[in-house]
C-alpha cells in the first residue's frame, strides 16, 4: 500500500486528568494535568510541542487553542478548536496527522478540560433565536441532550422491534467492564433489571441509559513517524481515518436511524485497507446506549436492526467475543460533557497491554466519537504495528 499522510504519524502518549467530581479545580487546570501527564507518558518535553488542537466544553472555553497555548506556555505553528462535539478528538488526530504531513509542525498536543458536574452547565442547546433548534425544537420543550437521542431511539425501536432490555445489555456490559477499571466510579454490579427500573428521563431512555455527568479531561499527543519511534513508550500507528457531519439540529437529521458513521466507518476500514472484521477492540461513543447500539450497525460490525441480538448475551461484556469500550465508557467511567479523548486514551493503553486487569489482546483498535445530536461522526483505525 503507498504512503499517504497516515504513514506520517503515530499516537506517543495518552493520559487522562483527574476525573469524577472536582470543585477544586478548573477547565483549564483540567487541561493542562492531562497535557502534562500525556507528554511525560511519551517522554517528549513541552518544549518540543509545535501544534495545539483543543476544544472546550460547552459551557466554557473560547478559543481553547489559544488559551491553552497561552496556559502551558506555547507558541505554535499550527493550531486548531475546530468543534465537532464529541468527535472532535478522532478529528483533530486526522486534522495533526494532515498537518505534520504538510510540514505545518512535528509535535502535536491533543487536550481537552470540562468543569460540566461541579460548574452546573446542562447539556446542548443553542441561546440564538435564528438557530433551528431555538426556533423548532426548544419551544415545545425538547430536553437537550436526551430528548434528541430518545427521538432516534423511538424511531429506531419502532422499525427494527428492538427492546429496552437489548439497550440495558449495554449499559450493563459498561459496568461490568467499569469494575475492572480502579478510576472508575461505579463498581456496584448492574443488572438489566436495574436499568428497566430506573427512573424514566425520556421515553424510551431511563437515567441509567444516560451517560454520567462529571468533571475531566484527556490529551494524546500525536507526532512525527520517526520522532515517534524514539519516544519512552511503542508508537500506536493511524492506519485509516474519516470524518462528516450531517446535520445540527435533530429535526434535520436525514435519517433519524442513521448515523453519521454509516459514512466515516466505510471511508476509514477503506483508507486502512482492513474489514469490520479485522479489530480486536471496539471504543464507540456510548453517550446513550441507543448511541452505541445504532453506531455498531452504521460501522459494519453487524446488519441494520441487528444491534439488540448483537450486544446481547455478555457479546461486548468482559469475556465476551467483541471487547468493547474496556474502561467503562461514557455510561460508567466518565463523561464530562464531551467523551471521544477517552475513547483514545484507552485504546493506546489497551494497544499497548497497559490496562491491567481489563487488558484484552489488541493489535487493531476502531475508535469512533460521535458530536452533537448525533450530528458528527469520525472514525479512527489504530494498529500496534505500523500499515504494511
Amino acid at each position: 500500500m503507498g504512503r499517504n499522510f497516515r504513514d506520517a504519524v503515530a499516537i506517543t502518549g495518552a493520559a487522562e486528568s483527574e476525573v469524577g467530581i472536582l470543585p477544586h479545580r478548573t477547565e483549564m487546570q483540567l487541561h493542562a494535568q492531562a497535557a502534562k501527564r500525556a507528554l511525560e507518558d511519551a517522554g517528549i518535553p513541552l518544549s518540543e510541542v509545535d501544534g495545539v488542537l483543543s476544544i472546550g466544553s460547552s459551557h466554557g472555553t473560547r478559543m481553547p487553542s489559544v488559551q491553552v497555548a497561552e496556559y502551558l506556555g506555547i507558541c505554535p505553528s499550527y493550531s486548531d478548536s475546530t468543534s465537532l462535539g464529541g468527535c472532535s478528538f478522532e478529528a483533530y488526530v486526522q486534522h495533526a496527522a494532515l498537518a505534520i504531513d504538510a510540514g505545518l509542525c512535528n509535535t502535536c498536543l491533543i487536550t481537552y478540560g470540562s468543569t460540566q458536574r461541579s460548574g452546573g452547565a446542562g447539556f446542548g442547546g443553542g441561546t440564538d433565536p435564528w438557530l433551528p433548534f431555538s426556533q423548532f425544537e426548544a419551544p415545545w420543550g425538547l430536553p437537550m441532550m436526551t430528548g434528541a437521542y430518545a427521538l432516534a431511539a423511538s424511531r429506531y425501536m419502532h422499525l427494527y422491534g428492538t427492546t429496552r432490555e437489548q439497550l440495558a445489555e449495554i449499559a450493563v456490559a459498561a459496568r461490568a467492564w467499569a469494575r475492572l477499571n480502579p478510576d472508575a466510579p461505579r463498581h456496584e454490579p448492574l443488572t438489566v433489571e436495574d436499568v428497566l427500573a430506573a427512573p424514566m428521563i425520556a421515553t424510551p431512555l431511563g437515567k441509567l441509559d444516560c451517560c454520567l455527568v462529571t468533571d475531566g479531561g484527556g490529551a494524546v499527543v500525536v507526532t512525527r513517524a520517526d520522532r515517534a519511534r524514539d519516544a519512552r513508550k511503542a508508537p500506536v500507528w493511524l492506519w485509516g481515518s474519516a470524518e462528516t457531519h450531517t446535520h445540527s439540529s435533530i429535526a434535520n437529521m436525514p435519517d433519524l436511524t442513521v448515523t453519521p458513521a454509516a459514512r466515516t466507518g466505510p471511508a476509514a476500514f477503506a483508507s486502512a485497507g482492513l474489514r469490520p472484521q479485522d479489530m480486536d477492540l471496539a471504543m464507540i461513543y456510548d453517550s446513550f446506549t441507543i448511541t452505541a447500539l445504532m453506531t455498531l450497525e452504521d460501522l459494519g460490525f453487524c446488519g441494520k436492526g441487528e444491534g439488540g441480538d448483537f450486544v446481547s448475551h455478555g457479546r461486548i461484556a468482559p469475556d465476551g467475543e467483541f471487547p468493547m469500550n474496556t474502561q467503562g465508557g461514557g455510561l460508567s467511567y466518565t463523561h464530562p460533557g464531551m467523551y471521544g479523548i477517552f475513547l483514545l486514551v484507552e485504546a493506546v493503553r489497551q494497544i499497548r497491554g497497559e490496562a491491567g486487569e481489563r487488558q484484552v489482546p489488541v493489535n487493531l483498535a476502531l475508535v469512533h466519537g460521535t458530536g452533537g445530536a448525533l450530528s458528527a461522526g469520525s472514525t479512527l483505525i489504530l494498529g500496534k504495528e505500523p500499515r504494511r
